[in-house]
This record gives C-alpha cells, sequence and structure tokens, in this order.
C-alpha cells in the first residue's frame, strides 16, 4: 500500500519555520521524507533545509522574489505559510503579514505548482467570528494588489472594530474558503488553513500579554485542560498537505480540542464574568 502521508519527492516552501507550528510541521515534512525550503526573518536549526531566504513578509516585492528563486531551482509542490505576528505589534505589520502577505505570497506561488499540489496556512480560533464581519473582510479580500490592501488597512486600523490579530484571521479564513472554489477547479491546486486554539510557542506570552493570564485561564481546553503543543499544531498542517487530504480542500479546520465548535453552538460556556467582559 502507498504511504500517502510520504513527502519524498516533494519540495516544499516554508514561509515562518525559525519556531512554533511553522518550525514543527518543517521538522515532520523532513521526516516524511521531503525537502524544504525555508524562509523567515531568522535561520532555523532545528531541521534541515534544502536553502534559507532571509525575508520580510510584509515587503511584496520580497515576496514575489522569494517565489521567483524557488521556482527556478526546481519545482513548488506545496507551500506552507506559518508566519505569524501577535496583536502587541502595530496593527498595519499584523496585518501584513498574517493575510496580506500569506495571500500574496500563495497566489503567486500556484502559478508554479501541478495539479495535485496544496497550500495550507495557519489562521485561528481568534477569527472564530468571521461569519459576522463579512462586510468588512469582503471589503479587504476584494483587493488584489498588496499596497491597496495596506492602504485599506491604514484608512480603517484607528477604527474601533478593527482588532488586528482576530480580524487577519478572520480574513485568512474566509479567502481560504472563497479562493479554493475556484482556485482548485481551476488548477488541482488545493487550499486549506488550520486554526488553533492557546498553543505553547514561542508568540504566546504575547498573546497573554494583549488578553491577560486570566483570559487564558477561563478559555476553554477540552482537553487535558491544556494548551497544544507545536508538534500537535504542525501535524495538522502536514496531513492537509499531503496525499493522504487528497480530495479536502476549501476546509478551515479547528486544531483547538474542539472549543470553538463547542462555544458557537453553546455546548461549551465561556465563562468571562470573573474578568469584567
Amino acid at each position: 500500500m502507498r504511504n500517502l502521508f510520504s513527502y519524498e519527492g516533494k519540495r516544499c516552501l516554508f514561509a515562518g519555520c525559525f519556531s512554533g507550528m511553522g518550525e514543527a510541521a518543517a521538522r515532520i515534512v523532513r521526516e516524511l521524507g521531503g525537502s524544504v525550503v525555508a524562509a523567515d526573518i531568522r535561520k532555523p536549526s532545528g531541521f534541515d533545509y534544502e536553502s534559507y531566504h532571509e525575508i520580510d513578509l510584509r515587503d511584496a516585492a520580497a515576496i514575489e522574489q522569494l517565489v521567483s528563486e524557488t521556482a527556478a531551482s526546481g519545482p513548488i509542490d506545496r507551500v506552507f505559510y506559518c508566519a505569524g505576528l501577535p496583536g502587541t505589534r502595530p496593527k498595519v505589520d499584523v496585518m501584513l503579514v498574517n493575510f496580506i502577505g500569506l495571500r500574496h505570497l500563495i497566489e503567486h506561488a500556484v502559478p508554479h505548482m501541478q495539479p495535485g499540489g496544496a497550500a495550507v496556512s495557519i489562521s485561528s480560533g481568534a477569527g472564530m467570528g468571521y461569519m459576522g464581519m463579512q462586510e468588512k473582510v469582503g471589503a479587504l479580500l476584494e483587493l488584489d494588489d498588496p499596497a491597496a490592501a495596506r492602504d485599506w488597512v491604514v484608512k480603517h486600523q484607528d477604527e474601533e472594530w478593527l482588532e488586528a490579530y482576530s480580524f487577519s484571521k478572520m480574513c485568512t479564513i474566509t479567502w481560504t474558503i472563497r479562493r479554493a472554489a475556484t482556485l482548485t477547479p481551476e488548477t488541482g491546486v488545493r487550499l486549506n488553513c488550520t486554526s488553533p486554539g492557546p498553543t505553547d510557542t514561542p508568540m504566546m506570552p504575547s498573546f497573554v500579554e494583549q488578553s491577560g493570564q486570566a483570559f487564558f485561564d477561563a478559555y476553554p481546553k477540552p482537553i487535558d485542560n491544556r494548551n497544544s503543543t507545536s508538534e500537535e499544531q504542525g501535524w495538522p498542517l502536514v496531513f492537509l498537505n499531503s496525499d493522504a487530504a487528497s480530495y479536502v480542500s476549501g476546509e478551515n479546520l479547528y486544531t483547538d480540542g474542539g472549543a470553538c465548535n463547542g462555544m458557537m453552538l453553546g455546548a461549551i460556556q465561556l465563562d468571562l464574568s470573573s474578568l469584567g467582559r
């Protein structure tokens, strides 16, 4: 029987793999036989890679150069976009890295990919309210040009509704679902994302700084009442980009132990009364 989880012969472009979920996924891909082209602001050391590209994912031209150089040296079979900034960073930077750069990189990589290829990104349980924000999300999604999208964020950054981290994740979920509906029939390339809950990564202290430890203490953790690990988030990413998920596209996979779906249906309660919320 063919091992559908194998990455033998697959060349994978990883944006955001110095640490956390991206590093974990890249290590798994290497263990499964895949080749990794690593792109980040810092050089990773937790796994072997074919090449490393230092990149600022806020820069659309740098993204285009990364994709061009990667495609010039071999096929792009899979794309993993695992980069992200927390909400403690400037709003425009958060939106550029977490969504605008994500979309730009994947859209530029797709023309270099063959049918059967796949791309996956990391959203968040923080984006679970995306259905209620479709008017504003849709307005940004209409702007394909990164400069125009950035200008839109600059225009709205001082408005109360724009909490950049959660909004960037709402955009990622919505774009993934909408774009896969056209991308996969047109190109044969699958597109998915995951939405983790609280996870022990180097970014976790920034989330605690923004929302407070009491919020995360109260946040539902249905599995063993604990945060997930980077590796537990890496495996779903690797699955979605593997041949084992060959009929999976346009999905936002909640990897949070059931917290978001439980809260959306009222089966799980998020009690913030003690926090005054």
